[in-house]
């Protein structure tokens, strides 16, 4: 087994620097940007992404399977596990539902469940990050916060986590 430690590209292609952002994203801050503005591309210049290993050691298990040195025994996956308590469970419950909602088109409901989610786990990104891009335009309505007031809360540094690969 793969233990997935860090996102993907959406295209399958790696067009991220190692431990940089794509470079789409990783820009200059206007003279003439607005204070929220420059501190927002700053924090977001300011993340670390793996990508690229990531992407090739996916890739390597995807080929190999197990004769992969990525593919992990039974007994390791176990190993890395942690249990989860039971509010982490009780979030990871509000957070499927409310992608369930959420794709069914009942987003007030699925909002109230990703804050539910969000209380019980407040420190799991990915909860926060899927939950802004599912709310779209509204996404602030989802925490009653913005992304760049979290970042700076947790620090850029544990947006992502470092791959253990």
């Amino acid at each position: 087994m793969f233990r997935a430690e860090s996102g993907s590209t959406r295209t399958g292609r790696s067009f991220v620097r190692p431990n940089r952002l794509p470079a789409f994203l990783d820009r200059a801050v206007p003279p003439d940007a607005p204070p929220a503005e420059r501190e927002r591309i700053e924090l977001v210049n300011a993340l670390r992404i793996d990508a690229e290993r990531y992407i090739a050691a996916v890739r390597d298990w995807a080929s190999r399977g197990r004769e992969s040195p990525y593919a992990l025994s039974p007994d390791e996956v176990v190993r890395r596990s942690r249990p989860r308590s039971t509010l982490e469970a009780t979030a990871a419950a509000h957070f499927s539902l409310a992608q369930a909602l959420h794709a069914r088109g009942a987003t007030g409901s699925a909002i109230e469940h990703f804050r539910q989610a969000h209380r019980l786990q407040p420190t799991n990104w990915t909860y926060r990050r899927e939950a802004w891009t599912l709310a779209g335009a509204d996404r602030e309505a989802v925490y009653r916060t913005t992304w760049v007031d979290e970042v700076k809360r947790e620090g850029v540094e544990n947006y992502y986590p470092p791959l253990d690969l």
